[in-house]
């Protein structure tokens, strides 16, 4: 956002101008892997930066359009995906594939160059043989003839080998000359590996200097909702995925829950790479089978809703267990309190920065929306809210920062248009435009540590990144 973005946000919104404000977008998940940007710093990068193939990256302005959180980016070409590195790659397969060629041929030559060395020897013996026989020695003629004869046969076999080891000798050779042009190259190459090295190191500072302001700026109002980023197209139209924001560092394990009805089997990816690119997963087999699209992992565990029931069940994922389960008493539930597009959401979990979450409705609110904070390790219910939104009036909803957000359908056109604060137990309409790029929403969620929404859309399962406001402290 420049200060002139930021100076008319400001007059819409008369309320917060005694506040120092800045935005933030979103995840460093998208940023790093999925190519989503951050603001530009100023007009153009200085010069000195614009001959080094970095870029610099604002993750916040102030009312003035001051940068409060700077960070230094690769340029596409400077990733691990730029040619300098590919080739570099390919070159290391080549020499490797060219080293296990020039093995076997070895193999091969070293036991016919014993055929050979013998046949030299034969030959040796028959041409001096033969000059005898040329040198007169008329007596013996017809046994040195028949004597060559019998060592002419012999030999005859030994050809078509000597032909071939000519063949594999010339071939090996080739081969070696290829390997030292190789090699050549390689060398040179390997002058600029030290460079793909300092990628590595200065994408990691990236990545902790961008958590690190994010934690700073801690929580704030959503303002805005990025283009959808699409990760992968699989599964059925409906369905649910996740990662765990209280996964420690390095864990970058991807869950993904195919239907809303009657299936009890979770995939565990080790990382959104295999998820993106392969089938690498371990199944894990639930002992119920869940309702609807509201699951969450949440550190280490999966809270799902029991099928035909009120009941919220805590699975271990890495004992296989439940470790708890307990009834949302008064919640409806097999299609009674269901968001506008089916699918038996009536009980839909979330998790943001102040923990677990549950969506859903009661007969005593007259269907209209109940949310609840719930214990993560008893499910008891430490705090409830009541609103006034019909929930099978709305579409999806996730929490962030302790505000609800409500999306005002799932196909077509949308758009969050409700926000629930449950820190001053109000709420307002909002316009906060939502790409549904795939025109069918049946999973929304926020993952509080990427700072990005997960959403499953007609089978296909898309990020997106968000910008919040926060009041600079």
């Amino acid at each position: 956002m420049d200060a002139a973005s930021a100076k008319k946000s400001r007059e819409k919104t008369p309320e917060r101008r005694m506040d120092s404000e800045e935005s933030v977008s979103g995840s460093w998940l998208a940023l790093l892997l999925l190519g989503a940007q951050l603001t530009l710093v100023g007009p153009s990068a200085p010069s000195s930066l614009r001959d080094d193939p970095w870029q610099v990256y604002s993750s916040a302005q102030d009312p003035e359009g001051r940068c409060v959180c700077t960070v230094v980016a690769p340029q596409p070409s400077m990733c691990n995906r730029d040619a300098r590195s590919r080739q570099l790659k390919s070159l290391l397969e080549k020499v490797q594939n060219l080293s296990s060629s020039i093995l076997a041929l070895d193999l091969r030559t070293l036991s016919e160059l014993q055929f050979v060395e013998q046949m030299e020897a034969q030959l040796r013996t028959v041409e001096s043989r033969f000059k005898e026989v040329q040198e007169g020695h008329e007596t013996s003629t017809a046994r040195q003839y028949k004597w060559m004869r019998e060592k002419m046969s012999e030999l005859r076999p030994l050809i078509p080998a000597l032909e071939s080891y000519r063949a594999d000798a010339a071939l090996v050779r080739r081969f070696k000359e290829e390997v030292q042009n190789v090699s050549e190259e390689l060398s040179t190459l390997q002058e600029h590996v030290h460079e793909l090295t300092d990628v590595h190191e200065r994408v990691t500072d990236l990545e902790l200097r961008l958590k690190a302001c994010m934690n700073r700026l801690a929580c704030g109002k959503l303002t805005g909702i990025s283009d959808p980023v699409t990760i992968k197209t699989s599964g059925s139209r409906f369905g649910s995925w996740m990662t765990d924001p209280l996964a420690p560092p390095g864990d970058t394990r991807v869950w993904y829950m195919d239907g809303y009805h009657n299936n009890r089997f979770v995939r565990e990816y080790p990382s959104l790479w295999d998820f993106m690119s392969s089938e690498n997963y371990t199944s894990h087999r639930l002992p119920h089978p869940w309702s609807g699209t509201g699951q969450v992992v949440y550190n280490g565990s999966l809270y799902f809703n029991k099928l035909q029931s009120h009941t919220i069940i805590k699975f271990d994922l890495k004992a296989g267990l439940i470790s708890r389960a307990r009834q949302l008493d008064f919640a409806g539930y097999n299609n009674m309190y269901h968001y506008s597009w089916g699918g038996h959401s009536d009980i839909d979990l979330m998790v943001d920065e102040g923990g677990l979450w549950a969506v859903y409705a009661t007969h005593q609110n007259a269907g209209n929306i109940v949310l609840s904070q719930l214990d993560p390790e008893s499910l008891t219910i430490t705090r409830s809210w009541v609103t006034n939104h019909p929930k099978r009036s709305a579409g999806e909803s996730f929490m962030i920062c302790g505000t609800l957000y409500v999306t005002n359908g799932y196909s077509g056109g949308t758009k969050v248009y409700y926000a629930y604060s449950t820190n001053s137990s109000t709420y307002e309409y909002i316009d906060i435009p939502l790409v549904n790029k795939y025109s069918h929403l049946s999973m929304l969620d926020y993952n509080p540590r990427e700072r990005a929404l997960y959403a499953w859309n007609n089978g296909h399962q898309v990020l997106y990144n968000v910008t919040l406001y926060h009041i600079i402290q």
